[in-house]
């Protein structure tokens, strides 16, 4: 049987690793390959690196970090790559089949596209013919009002005329390989993830889908593993904030019997 996976979400805001809740606020974290390379040593089944900068401004500013500024988001993946012991997933104004080989040639085994499928729905047929379908993810990202779940794009700032359904359904019939699924009313509240979304996806679709959206305890990972049938579990702010942190994880899933790898330490 196919393990359950476990991936860190690194989210980049101008070139620092941030924290991010309900998408609107964010508190710097550090500098994004000494985290990439703690979580390549946790044993990590994958990784997903998220540009979500509203510029392109990378240059940390900074000359005591131990790390060399970078002037672009690709040197910073480039420079990534070189420390990552499993398939990375890279995401963030992607906006052509240019941007996508980019993005591989530097390093990423996957990208994740999700303002750019409004404005071309095509580019996920093109990418999936150029590249295969394995390595297209179509990012969803999902709020809910008045009682109902809207899909939205450019960051959380556009609503676009699409229930959340309807739009996983018809990613997948275009050709993306997986679904990234976010709540941003979950993002950052630690309040655990919003099973009733989840479900309402993972029930639909068949390609896998990869939950996210307001981890605070490992328990949390259980409950949307045992209730729905997501095929990975995702969460950023939980694992920046103690050692070891996706080993305890993975030890916690492991101990109470879900279908995940062991967990184990890398030494790198």
């Amino acid at each position: 049987m196919k393990k359950k996976r476990l991936i860190p979400i690194l989210l980049l805001r101008n070139g620092w690793l941030v924290q991010s809740k309900e998408f609107s606020r964010y508190q710097n974290l550090g500098n994004p390959e000494t985290a990439t390379l703690r979580l390549s040593q946790w044993a990590s089944d994958e990784l997903i690196f998220l540009d979500i900068s509203r510029n392109d401004i990378y240059d940390l500013r900074r000359d005591d970090l131990g790390c060399a500024n970078r002037h672009t988001f690709l040197e910073i993946i480039e420079n990534i790559s070189k420390v990552v012991f499993m398939p990375m997933t890279v995401g963030g104004k992607i906006k052509s089949l240019f941007d996508i080989e980019k993005r591989l040639s530097v390093g990423a085994d996957k990208v994740s596209i999700n303002t750019q499928l409004f404005n071309d729905e095509k580019i996920i047929q093109k990418s999936a013919n150029e590249f295969g379908s394995q390595c297209i993810v179509a990012s969803i990202d999902v709020k809910k009002e008045n009682g109902k779940y809207f899909v939205y794009s450019n960051g959380g700032q556009k609503r676009e005329d699409y229930l959340p359904i309807d739009w996983a359904k018809k990613v997948e019939s275009l050709g993306a390989g997986e679904i990234l699924l976010n709540s941003i009313d979950r993002d950052g509240m630690k309040t655990g993830y919003d099973i009733e979304l989840i479900k309402g996806i993972s029930d639909v679709v068949s390609i896998p889908v990869i939950a996210a959206g307001g981890v605070g305890e490992w328990s949390h990972f259980g409950q949307v593993l045992s209730e729905t049938k997501v095929d990975a579990v995702a969460a950023a702010n939980i694992f920046q904030y103690s050692d070891q942190s996706v080993y305890l994880a993975k030890k916690y899933l492991y101990e109470h019997n879900f279908n995940v790898r062991p967990p184990d330490l890398l030494e790198i």
